[in-house]
């Protein structure tokens, strides 16, 4: 499915996460489409499952996926990513990027063409 690097810095969990969304935003995954278990994921990444567990709780809870007991994992609809805890870090989070691209010179109307730019990219969120 994809490669994890064990030797970063970065925890495994996270970069599981950061693939996975990855993938819905890209809509490679798919809104409702079973996720693979966690077994089977771990044995496929040969990591430990609690890693893959703990990056599918975290998933669940910032509303990227939802469980139904007994049958597993799935992507949630793109509307329901919408968090609000998870929405304002990322609002903090671009503007203080935009801030720091206008302080170093990046024009307003560059900045809104990168975003029409990857508007098209982002299917899964409001255009």
């Amino acid at each position: 499915m994809f490669d994890l690097d064990v030797q970063s810095g970065k925890p495994v969990y996270e970069q599981l996460m950061d693939k996975l969304k990855e993938l819905m935003i890209n809509e490679v995954l798919q809104e409702h489409n079973q996720l693979p278990s966690i077994r089977i994921l771990a044995q496929e990444l040969t990591i430990n499952p609690n890693t893959i567990q703990k990056a599918y709780k975290q998933l669940e809870s910032d509303g990227f996926i939802y469980t139904l007991p007994g049958k597993g994992n799935f992507v949630a609809p793109p509307k329901s990513f919408k968090n609000s805890s998870k929405e304002e870090e990322i609002r903090i989070e671009l503007s203080k990027v935009l801030a720091e691209a206008l302080y170093i010179g990046i024009d307003k109307h560059e900045i809104y063409r990168m975003i029409k730019e990857i508007s098209p990219l982002a299917k899964g969120g409001d255009s």
